[in-house]
């Protein structure tokens, strides 16, 4: 049994009685307490009634992501396949990102497949037959316009792609033994056509992030080899090391539940910190764990808890923007704290890894991202669907200032107002 030390004990109580709070636990008053007469209730204050702090419904990286999406959707639309083809290549090419991170060239890429997909994804959730026409006249007509452009390495990623989103909307994310086997051949279907489209081109040699990144994406239905898996990502990583989602993918498929082992996750999050030590410090160990003890108690019980703090550290040096700021922050304060009690050898290092949320939070904070906190309640789980994104967002925003609220608990019952700027949290008394 694990015996903590005197400060991970502190650190334990301080995030019960924090997590108690959100969750609304009422706590047992002292006996003078309890035997006093009872007074007329105040009404409760409300976090934001303490709290100033700018929130940022549609932040630059939002807009930037849906500017992308939108031109990509728009030149597929118009059959402008040569521009479509030639702003995804530049894109590829320098690498470019939206302020938060997110590679151009996979967003025009997304905006050009997404009437498809999602035409398909509708048809499905309608009952419509394996044979309906809204379930292949999309896609078919993206491999028409494939044939006209046989030699274009960007176009026929744009359909292997398209494939294998299909794929995915064919199988679902329930657990094999309950996919219907019908679905589970018009999945493999479309995962076999993706990678013969991508095996037309030679992707060492073209250096291209966006077609390492769609080679990674068919590792579902092509392999269960736990060293190609890592090899493919490191490839990936290796032509695009700022791209953080490259390296939590890689920790994710490294989890025994897909293609990997808890030695071989520990083995590839060591590597990885080494390889990107120059862009990251320590951040590549941080990032290849971050969703896998997120999702996995072992994982989660195994990490080298030191090396992961530092990369933290090393991440907020590194790209101290406010949507990161957003990202880590929300993480430690509300995904971790999602598997909390679920295992004894994990609630530890989930406890002193959430501690990190005070710093983030106090040294960093400037504005809130009211979606990404909103994400991180679902474990930033990408296959979540949002039937409202007001709704959404305000959750997020409620948590979020829930938890900075109770962060600066005792300045607030001290009679102060936080007032989150450029600076840092300013207090004034009210």
């Amino acid at each position: 049994m694990l015996t903590p030390s005197r400060q991970a004990r502190n650190a334990i109580s301080r995030m019960i009685h924090l997590i108690g709070d959100q969750l609304s636990i009422p706590q047992k008053a002292p006996p003078a307490a309890r035997a006093a007469p009872i007074a007329t209730a105040l009404p409760q204050k409300r976090p934001e009634d303490s709290l100033s702090i700018p929130v940022m419904d549609h932040s630059a990286d939002d807009i930037a992501c849906r500017a992308a999406q939108a031109q990509g959707q728009f030149l597929a639309r118009q059959e402008r396949w040569d521009e479509l083809s030639a702003e995804i290549a530049a894109a590829d090419v320098a690498r470019d990102k939206t302020p938060g991170g997110m590679p151009v060239a996979e967003l025009l890429a997304y905006g050009a497949r997404a009437d498809v997909v999602n035409a398909v994804e509708h048809a499905l959730s309608e009952g419509q037959e394996a044979g309906a026409r809204p379930l292949i006249d999309g896609i078919m007509a993206l491999e028409a316009v494939r044939m006209l452009h046989r030699d274009d390495p960007y176009l026929a990623t744009v359909v292997a792609l398209a494939h294998i989103d299909i794929g995915w909307t064919w199988r679902g994310t329930g657990w094999e033994t309950i996919v219907p086997s019908i679905n589970r051949r018009r999945c493999a279907a479309h995962f076999d056509r993706a990678s013969a489209l991508l095996a037309l081109f030679d992707t060492a040699h073209l250096k291209s992030p966006m077609l390492a990144s769609a080679a990674c994406a068919l590792l579902h239905g092509n392999t269960k080899d736990t060293m190609s898996v890592a090899n493919s990502y490191e490839r990936l990583i290796d032509l695009d090391p700022l791209d953080n989602r490259h390296m939590r993918a890689l920790g994710n498929h490294m989890l025994p539940r897909w293609f990997g082992s808890y030695p071989a996750l520990e083995l590839e999050a060591r590597r990885t910190a080494s390889r990107t030590e120059d862009t990251w410090g320590a951040g590549g160990y941080t990032w290849v764990y971050f969703d896998a003890i997120a999702n996995d108690e072992q994982a989660c019980a195994q990490v080298d808890v030191e090396f992961f703090l530092d990369g933290l550290r090393d991440i907020v040096e590194t790209r101290p923007s406010q949507e990161m700021i957003n990202l880590l922050a929300s993480y430690c304060a509300v995904a971790l704290c999602n598997g909390l009690g679920l295992s004894e050898h994990a609630d530890l290092p989930r406890l002193q890894i959430a501690e990190a949320a005070d710093w983030l939070i106090r040294d960093h904070l400037c504005e809130l991202h009211p979606m990404i906190w909103a994400h991180a309640a679902d474990g930033f789980d990408n296959n979540t669907r949002i039937t409202s994104p007001s709704r959404f967002a305000a959750r997020g925003r409620a948590d979020a200032l829930q938890i900075i609220a109770d962060l600066f608990r005792d300045e607030i019952n001290r009679g102060h107002k936080i007032t989150f700027t450029a600076e840092g949290p300013q207090l004034s008394l009210v």
